[in-house]
C-alpha cells in the first residue's frame, strides 16, 4: 500500500511594490518602480512588512555600478530599513507576527513593501524604536562608532578631526565623541548658511566648526588654542577638504578616508609624510568582518541613544510613492541637506 503525503500549498508573501534597476548607469534613469509578484516563504524564512528606508550615497554608487561586487540584475534597490514581521516560515521560532526588526547592511533589496528573506538576515529591536531611526542606524551610525573605536586609541581629552561634518557620519561622530570627552574640530563647507550650520553643529557637541577658507591659513593649529591636536582625522570628501584636514593631526596621526564626496584625489604632502609620520587608511563598511553578536550589541546600543533622545541627526520622511522625488533630494538636485527615508 502506498503511503499517503499532505500537500500543503506554500504560504507565500503578498505582492510588492519595489523600486528595481535592471542595469547599471545613472541611477535617475535606470531605476523603476515595479510590481513584484508574491514570493515562496521557505521554512526558515521570514516576510517583513518594510516601513522604512534611507536613500544613502552609497546606495546611488551601487546602482551607478561604480562597486567592485554587484548584484545581479535586475535587482532592488536599497541597503538597509526597518519593518515588521507579516508572517514566518515553519521552522521560525526567535520572531512573531508584528516584531519590529532591521536588516543586515547591504543587503540588496530594501526599496520595497515586502520582502522574504531568511531569517538570519533580521534583528529584532525594540518596538518603541523611532522607525526613521531603526531604518537608518546600521550603516551611518555604526560606521561612526567603528571609525571612533577601531582605528586608534582614543581616551577622554583627545580630538579627532573630520570634513562633512553635517553628514549623517559627521553628526554621529560630533555626539559619540562628546559622550566620551573627546573634542571634535570639523571643517564645512563655504556657503551663505556657514553660520547657521555652525551654530548647529556646535548645539550637536562640536567643539570647533571651520570654513574651509576659514582655514585658507600657513598655521590652521593656532585655529585650535587650548584644544588638543587631533590624532584621528575622519574624510568623507577628499580634495582640498582632505588637504585642510591633515593640517590639523598631530605627529603621528591617522587619517581614515570613506568616501569622497568631492570626486577629487586625495593629496597629502610628502613632508607630512616624511616630518609628521601620518598614515592614511580606508574604511568600506560592507567588507568590514564583525562579529553578529558584536555588531547588534552597537545596533542596540546606538538605537538606545536614540529611544532617549541623546543621537539625533536630520532626516527627511518621504512616501515611497514620491520616490523619484526623494531620488533627486538624495542626488542634491534641490540642495537638501537631511537624509531621504522612504516610507511605505
Amino acid at each position: 500500500m502506498l503511503s499517503q503525503q499532505s500537500h500543503f500549498p506554500a504560504a507565500m508573501s503578498p505582492p510588492s511594490m519595489a523600486a528595481v534597476y535592471y542595469k547599471y548607469g545613472p541611477v535617475d534613469t535606470v531605476i523603476r518602480l515595479t510590481e513584484i509578484p508574491p514570493v515562496e516563504i521557505s521554512e526558515n524564512d521570514v516576510c517583513v512588512k518594510m516601513l522604512a528606508a534611507p536613500i544613502n550615497p552609497a546606495d546611488i554608487n551601487r546602482i551607478e555600478g561604480v562597486y567592485p561586487n554587484q548584484p545581479p540584475l535586475p535587482a532592488v534597490g536599497g541597503g538597509e530599513g526597518v519593518g515588521e514581521i507579516h508572517s514566518v516560515g515553519s521552522a521560525v521560532k526567535v520572531f512573531s507576527p508584528g516584531d519590529l526588526v532591521i536588516r543586515s547592511p547591504y543587503v540588496p533589496g530594501a526599496w520595497q513593501t515586502y520582502m522574504v528573506e531568511e531569517q538570519s538576515l533580521w534583528h529584532k529591536i525594540d518596538k518603541s524604536t523611532p522607525i526613521e531611526y531603526a531604518a537608518t542606524v546600521s550603516v551611518n551610525p555604526v560606521s561612526a562608532l567603528r571609525m571612533l573605536n577601531e582605528f586608534v586609541t582614543l581616551k577622554p581629552g583627545d580630538s579627532i578631526v573630520q570634513n562633512g561634518a553635517t553628514s549623517i557620519v559627521g553628526q554621529c561622530f560630533i555626539q559619540l565623541a562628546r559622550f566620551r570627552g573627546i573634542h571634535s574640530i570639523n571643517i564645512i563647507r563655504d556657503s551663505p548658511k556657514s553660520d547657521e550650520v555652525k551654530e548647529k553643529l556646535i548645539k550637536l557637541g562640536a567643539d570647533k566648526v571651520f570654513t574651509e577658507s576659514e582655514l585658507d591659513v600657513k598655521r590652521v593649529k593656532i585655529l585650535l588654542g587650548d584644544t588638543p591636536e587631533p590624532i584621528l582625522g575622519l574624510n568623507c570628501v577628499g580634495g582640498n577638504a582632505a588637504t585642510l584636514l591633515v593640517k590639523f593631526l598631530k605627529q603621528g596621526g591617522t587619517m581614515v578616508t570613506y568616501g569622497g564626496m568631492s570626486r577629487d584625489p586625495v593629496v597629502v604632502s610628502t613632508s607630512n609624510f616624511i616630518f609628521k609620520d601620518i598614515t592614511l587608511k580606508g574604511f568600506w563598511l560592507q567588507e568590514w568582518k564583525l562579529s553578529k553578536t558584536k555588531y547588534r550589541d552597537w545596533i542596540d546600543y546606538l538605537l538606545g541613544l536614540a529611544r532617549a533622545g541623546k543621537l539625533k541627526y536630520e532626516m527627511e520622511l518621504v512616501s515611497f510613492n514620491d520616490f523619484h522625488k526623494a531620488l533627486e533630494k538624495a542626488m542634491g538636485k534641490h540642495g537638501s541637506q537631511r537624509k531621504q527615508v522612504l516610507i511605505f
